[in-house]
């Protein structure tokens, strides 16, 4: 019965005219346009399967923490993405913080572009995302909190925050942002692509979101990087958001922690729209989303494949959403990620297979 809501959702969709034009005297390139399926197939026929994780450093409490100047780490990110080139990974999904880039723009733009520079020694293309309505609601440069013995994600951050995300008197503040960073890497081959926006809507803001959402692809399209541009689907019942997501991404993303049935069942109804899917969030053991069920079932169907979790750390995902333990002992089973802070892989069952998966296309 919970399922039933992705075919009415389906059903929805609609095109929106969301393209602004700046009157100035400067002659500037007209927005992009949304991919058509042609274009979208042919950019990921171009590619090895995708397959890769959600990314943050194991000394990371959050997207801050990352990109920092005081606390970005070149030389733990170049190790650990090491151990992603071991799998044989492509791809890493990888989050910005807009206040990191309010502190300073340029700095910030040089640690993406070496962050760059080690992902491509390793033969990664990332995806970056921008916004993103998940976790603590307000957040602030400096010192980062310290994380909650047992508590999952207990100091991510929200982009850019409960309040921030409904205020529209700062989002020329947010335009300049997303304008900033698109024109400094929209032609970076180095770059999959961008995620706009992780789970609009979530936290309590439902169909708020969808100004911000409207506004950020507008953004986009006015920039135009050569990368396509996406916004994944995530709650089935959220149809007005799914709607926009779907008539305006160029590549199509999703989030699943279900089981294989049901997740096979939801790659299937997205394929109708003909274009290619990439699943950026999925595994969560204890919910029975497994490397060895899901990740053989995406590669049978040619669908882009990226875990939550990499090394286990200060995000504390090795824990559950909803199942804290508070004295931070180890769970009975990791939640998600894949190796120790050390490098030492958490299954070994588990890297095997990630190998395996990753010698040859589907």
């Amino acid at each position: 019965m919970k399922k039933i809501v992705l075919c009415s959702m389906f059903l929805m969709l609609g095109c929106a005219c969301l393209y602004g034009q700046k009157k100035n005297k400067e002659i500037i390139a007209p927005p992009g346009k949304v991919w058509s399926a042609e274009k979208a197939n042919a950019w990921y026929g171009e590619r090895k399967w995708l397959s890769g994780a959600n990314y943050i450093p194991s000394n990371a409490v959050n997207q801050l923490e990352m990109w920092q100047a005081a606390t970005f780490d070149p030389t733990l990110i170049e190790k650990e993405l090491g151990w992603a080139e071991s799998l044989g990974f492509n791809t890493l999904r990888v989050f910005l913080h807009s206040v990191v880039w309010t502190q300073d723009p340029n700095g910030f733009k040089d640690r993406i572009n070496t962050f760059l520079t080690l992902a491509e020694k390793h033969g990664i293309q990332p995806i970056f995302v921008f916004f993103d309505d998940c976790w603590n609601k307000e957040p602030k440069p400096g010192k980062q909190p310290d994380p909650k013995p047992g508590v999952h994600n207990s100091g991510w951050m929200q982009d850019p925050g409960q309040t921030a995300s409904a205020d529209v008197s700062a989002y020329p503040a947010l335009e300049q942002y997303v304008k900033d960073i698109l024109k400094r890497f929209s032609n970076d081959k180095r770059i999959l692509l961008w995620d706009l926006y992780n789970e609009p809507g979530n936290n309590g803001k439902g169909e708020a979101s969808l100004a911000l959402l409207t506004k950020i692809f507008q953004w986009a399209r006015e920039a135009n990087p050569s990368q396509p541009i996406t916004a994944g689907l995530w709650a089935w019942n959220f149809e007005k958001l799914n709607a926009f997501q779907l008539a305006n991404s160029d590549i199509i993303t999703y989030h699943s922690y279900e089981d294989v049935l049901w997740h096979k069942r939801t790659v299937e109804l997205l394929k109708i729209y003909g274009k290619p899917l990439i699943c950026t969030e999925y595994m969560a053991r204890t919910k029975n989303s497994r490397f060895s069920t899901i990740l053989p079932m995406l590669k049978s169907e040619n669908v882009g494949a990226v875990n939550w979790g990499f090394a286990a750390g200060k995000s504390n995902t090795i824990y559950a959403w909803d199942t804290p333990i508070s004295d931070g002992s180890q769970p009975t089973e990791w939640f998600h990620d894949i190796f120790f802070d050390n490098g030492t892989p958490y299954r070994q069952d588990e890297i095997n297979l990630i190998k395996k998966m990753n010698e040859t296309k589907p």
